[in-house]
């Protein structure tokens, strides 16, 4: 069975934070993760779109939207853990 975590933040993120957070979610430490995608507003001013599989992440710029979205599926999640990953 399946679950899901999401969470709207206006954080804003680095690249290399998003990367090292979706690194850290295909570890197993934060259950069986598998998808993670969402959309942040980056420190630059820009927007940071991501898409996560296991061994697989795609980090891209896009449009804008009003805040960040966050969203982790899987099964297992340790979900207060990837709240901390994300910094939220």
């Amino acid at each position: 069975m399946f679950t899901s975590w999401g969470m709207e933040s206006p954080r804003k993120f680095t690249e290399a934070e998003i990367r090292t957070a979706l690194e850290e979610l295909d570890t197993g430490k934060y259950g069986a993760v598998l998808r993670a995608k969402g959309i942040v507003p980056a420190t630059d001013g820009g927007w940071i779109h991501y898409d996560f599989v296991p061994g697989e992440i795609d980090i891209r710029r896009g449009g804008a939207d009003y805040t960040g979205r966050l969203c982790v599926i899987g099964s297992e999640l340790k979900e207060d853990d990837i709240k901390a990953l994300f910094q939220l």
